[in-house]
């Protein structure tokens, strides 16, 4: 009896949930429809970016990010650890993620969520695959090299969370200094000088609603999408990382998403370099 009580009401709220997507998508249509959205951006629009760096002393680097009322923390922090056996003239990057429990009702603490998880390795990859930086200058000595840490803490969460960390993360890098090493031991404080980045990787996401695809989707938008689309870019135009979380794409569509991530990642690149003074 209680098993088909718990079946009767899972079903239900799915049922519920079916029934509201359903409901968010035909007023967002009407509105995608006209050209408009629920924060009266166009359909290609992003949100106001804001930048700050040197937030937080006890890191290597750090920035706080708000796109629109989205709001991501990146700090960076410096270890000397074991090179990997295959690469031991090469530091190493560690990426990780926290989705603060106040950030958002759908937040709980615990282990890292699959969405934390998916966040994360987007974010790595991105900064990866546009060789941001040269891994070999965390070279310490032989056995012994830099571990930098790369922490993304979500603090508010208003949509587009992915876009908004990689920011984040691209900033913190800017801001960071590598520090100094003595008698193998950092020396917390000190510094040799700026960690060179040398590409700027930028994320741009899409979510289709009916047959309209909006960029940074409002968390709103997100959950009555079909579909999403991240794809990052460096300054050459080149596709450095995608990733497709749900639904499917036609090729037209693709090819069009790309164009537009090419302007729309060129835009936010100079704007995270003029907020910078880079």
């Amino acid at each position: 009896m209680r098993k088909e009580r718990k079946r009767s009401s899972d079903d239900m709220e799915k049922f519920t949930d079916i029934i509201m997507k359903k409901t968010r998508q035909d007023v967002l249509i009407k509105l995608l429809s006209q050209d408009e959205r629920y924060d009266e951006r166009k359909l290609l629009d992003t949100r106001p970016l804001k930048i700050e760096t040197d937030v937080l002393s006890s890191t290597d680097g750090s920035a706080l990010v708000s796109l629109g009322d989205t709001q991501v923390f990146a700090g960076v922090k410096f270890a000397l650890g074991t090179p990997f056996p295959d690469r031991p003239n090469e530091g190493v990057m560690i990426t990780s993620s926290e989705f603060v429990p106040t950030a958002s009702p759908t937040f709980e603490p615990g282990p890292p969520s699959e969405d934390s998880i998916e966040l994360s390795r987007v974010v790595d990859r991105g900064i990866r695959s546009a060789e941001s930086f040269d891994s070999k200058l965390f070279y310490v000595e032989e056995g012994k090299v830099f571990m930098m840490f790369l922490d993304l803490y979500i603090l508010d969460h208003q949509g587009n969370l992915i876009d908004a960390a990689a920011i984040a993360g691209i900033s913190a890098l800017l801001n960071t200094k590598i520090p100094k090493v003595e008698n193998g031991v950092i020396i917390h404080g000190e510094y040799e000088k700026k960690l060179d980045i040398k590409n700027i990787p930028v994320s741009t996401s899409f979510a289709k609603i009916g047959k309209y695809w909006v960029l940074d989707p409002l968390k709103a938008e997100e959950e009555a999408s079909d579909s999403v689309m991240i794809i990052t870019s460096i300054d050459e135009n080149h596709v450095c990382a995608m990733q497709k979380k749900k639904g499917s794409i036609k090729k037209e569509e693709f090819l069009n998403l790309l164009d537009s991530s090419f302007k729309k990642g060129n835009d936010i690149r100079n704007d995270i370099k003029s907020q910078l003074h880079l």
